[in-house]
């Protein structure tokens, strides 16, 4: 499923927002804007573990997202899929590196004592899109 958002990676590539849509434990849906990236087979995200969008991960790991194209909003993907993966293995440099993407700078800013990052490693498992 990755190469069908070949058509579509350079979205990932530039500073768009992912808009992740996660289930709680009482069967909502939660909406969140989160930095993300596609490393060519995964849409990943990072969170800090205990928020939201981990508690809801580890519950249930289906998840909607969609990135709108910031050079042209009637361009976008949308993809649905699973959590392959949930892991604090590289998600300090991950969140680095997001931050120099979206924020110029080399180091996360905004980050916590005691905070633990991790990486949440999503499936393609159908993608739509526009444009």
């Amino acid at each position: 499923m990755a190469s069908s958002l070949d058509k579509y990676r350079d979205i990932f590539d530039k500073k768009a927002f992912c808009h992740l849509a996660t289930v709680g434990r009482d069967g909502r849906p939660q909406i969140t804007p989160v930095w993300c990236d596609f490393d060519g087979t995964y849409v990943r995200i990072n969170t800090a573990r205990g928020r939201v969008k981990d508690r809801n991960l580890k519950a249930n790991p289906v998840v909607a997202l969609s990135v709108q194209d910031p050079d042209n909003p009637y361009r976008y993907v949308q993809v649905r899929g699973r959590v392959a993966e949930m892991t604090e293995q590289g998600a300090d440099a991950h969140i680095d590196a997001l931050a120099k993407k979206y924020m110029g700078k080399d180091k996360y800013p905004n980050r916590r004592p005691g905070e633990v990052r991790v990486i949440a490693k999503i499936t393609p498992e159908s993608v739509q899109g526009m444009g």
